[in-house]
C-alpha cells in the first residue's frame, strides 16, 4: 500500500470510535455527477419547511438578526428559506444567493485542500512542516501553560502536517484565555473575529508567529484556530500559488462554487450582507458594510476564517463529502476528515469549544448526545460571524445556517441551537 494512502487510512482508525464517520454508498444516486451542483429548491409541503421559516422569522421579528438564510437537506430533498434583510434599513431582502462572511466554516475547505496535496504526494501527514514553514523549525514551548512567554523550553518533536490538521501543533486558543502565551495571538497575529484588512502579510505574520512560544508541546493538546491559518500558508508555499488560486482550482471551480472566495467583486456587493454585533446598550451595531473589509483582496488570505460564500456553495462542499469525495478527494481522505482524530488526553481542557465533541480535520465530530441537538458522528463547525454548517454521514443530512451577527463567544446563540434541533428532527 502506498505510504500516502496508508497514512490516510490509518488516520481514520486513530480515534476511540471508528464508526462515527462511516458512510453508505446509498448517498450517491445512480448517474450522479462526481462534481455535484447545488440543487433547485424543492417545496415538499412538509412541516419542517414551515417550521424552518417560522424559526427564522421569529428571530428576525425579535431583532436577534436582521435576516438569515438556512438550508436543510437529506437525500434528494432540499429545503431553503431566506428571511429578513441583508442589512438594517437597507430594504434588500435576503435571498438564496445572498453572500455571507462565513468565518470559521472556512476551516473544512482549507483542510480538504491540504489533504489533496497529501494525496498528490507533495507532502505526508507525518512530515515536518519546517521545510516550508522554516519559522517553525525550532519552536520554543512555555515551561507550563501558565508560564510567562520568556520562560520556555525547546519543543520535544517537530511540528507535522498531522499536527496542523488535528489542531495539536501547540499554537491556538485554550479554554482559558488568560494564559500569557495567548496574548500575542491577538495583539501580533490579529486572531479573533475576522478582520481581513488588519492582518499582516503572510511572511510578516509567520515571522511574528515564530517569536511566540507554543502553549503545549506538539501533539499533546488540541488548541483552536491558529493551525488553520498555518494550513493556508503551507498550501501557498508548497504549491507556489496563492491560497485563493489553489482553492479556486481544486475545489470551487469543480464544485461550481461561483460565489466563494476571499473578496466580493464590485458587481456582487449588492448581494453581500452588512455585518453586525450586539451593542453594549442593546440592539445591533454595524461592524462591516458590504463595501468594507471584503471588498478588496487582503494581504493575508485566512484559511481559518477568510472566505465569503452562499448557502448553495457550502452545500456543494457538504455533498462532495457525503459522496466520498466525488472525485476531488479519495474516500480515505474524507473518512479522515469526518473522524475524530483526538485522544482523550488531547481533548482535555477543550470543553469551551468541544463539549461532547472531538475534532476531525477542519471540523468537530459529535461523540455523544451531550446536547439535545447532538448526533453522534455529525461533522461541522460554526463561524464567529453567525454561521454554521454540519452534515450527518449516517443519514446524509446537511444543515447550513447563515446570519450576519457576530457571536459573543464559543457558546452558540439560541437561533443556532434551535436550528440544529430542527436539523436533527428533519
Amino acid at each position: 500500500m502506498p505510504r500516502i494512502t496508508r497514512e490516510l487510512r490509518e488516520a481514520t482508525l486513530r480515534p476511540t470510535d471508528r464508526d462515527t464517520a462511516r458512510r453508505s454508498d446509498d448517498f450517491r444516486s445512480p448517474g450522479q455527477s462526481p462534481f455535484p451542483q447545488a440543487p433547485d429548491i424543492r417545496d415538499t409541503g412538509r412541516d419542517p419547511m414551515t417550521t424552518l421559516r417560522t424559526l427564522l422569522q421569529r428571530h428576525v421579528d425579535e431583532g436577534t438578526v436582521p435576516g438569515a438564510v438556512a438550508l436543510v437537506a437529506r437525500g434528494d430533498r432540499t429545503e431553503v428559506q431566506a428571511v429578513g434583510a441583508a442589512g438594517l434599513g437597507s430594504g434588500a431582502p435576503m435571498g438564496r444567493d445572498t453572500i455571507f462572511r462565513i468565518a470559521s466554516i472556512t476551516k473544512p475547505i482549507t483542510a480538504a485542500a491540504v489533504l489533496m496535496l497529501v494525496e498528490d504526494g507533495r507532502i505526508g501527514l507525518d512530515d515536518p512542516v519546517a521545510p516550508w514553514l522554516p519559522e517553525l523549525e525550532k519552536p520554543q514551548v512555555v515551561r507550563t501553560p501558565d508560564a510567562p512567554v520568556d520562560d520556555t523550553v525547546p519543543a520535544l518533536r517537530p511540528i507535522t502536517v498531522r499536527h496542523l490538521l488535528d489542531f495539536t501543533a501547540g499554537y491556538g486558543f485554550s479554554s482559558d484565555f488568560s494564559k500569557p502565551a495567548l496574548a500575542p495571538l491577538f495583539t501580533e497575529l490579529k486572531q479573533g473575529p475576522p478582520r481581513p484588512q488588519e492582518i499582516p502579510a503572510p511572511d510578516a505574520w509567520m515571522a511574528a508567529l515564530g517569536r511566540i512560544p507554543l502553549l503545549h508541546q506538539p501533539g499533546e493538546a488540541w488548541l483552536y484556530n491558529t493551525c488553520s491559518e498555518l494550513q493556508g500558508v503551507l498550501i501557498a508555499r508548497l504549491t507556489g500559488q496563492s491560497l485563493a488560486d489553489v482553492l479556486a482550482e481544486r475545489i470551487f471551480a469543480p464544485l461550481g462554487m461561483k460565489d466563494t472566495g476571499f473578496v466580493v467583486p464590485a458587481a456582487d456587493l449588492g448581494r453581500f450582507t452588512s455585518y453586525y454585533r450586539n451593542g453594549p446598550e442593546g440592539g445591533l451595531e454595524l461592524v462591516d458594510a458590504p463595501e468594507g473589509q471584503w471588498s478588496t483582496e487582503p494581504a493575508f488570505l485566512s484559511g481559518a476564517g477568510g472566505l465569503v460564500s452562499t448557502v448553495d456553495d457550502w452545500h456543494a462542499v457538504a455533498r462532495m463529502l457525503l459522496a466520498d469525495g466525488a472525485g476531488l478527494l479519495a474516500p480515505d481522505s474524507v473518512r479522515a476528515m469526518l473522524t475524530d482524530q483526538l485522544t482523550e488526553a488531547q481533548r482535555a481542557g477543550s470543553d469551551l469549544f468541544l463539549e461532547g465533541q472531538g475534532w476531525g480535520y477542519g471540523g468537530a465530530v459529535d461523540l455523544d448526545t451531550t446536547h439535545p441537538w447532538s448526533i453522534p458522528g455529525r461533522y461541522g463547525w460554526i463561524g464567529g460571524t453567525g454561521t454554521s454548517a454540519h452534515l450527518v454521514p449516517a443519514t446524509g443530512t446537511v444543515g447550513i445556517l447563515l446570519t450576519q451577527v457576530e457571536l459573543g463567544g464559543p457558546t452558540p446563540p439560541a437561533l443556532m441551537r434551535e436550528f440544529w434541533q430542527l436539523m436533527k428532527e428533519s
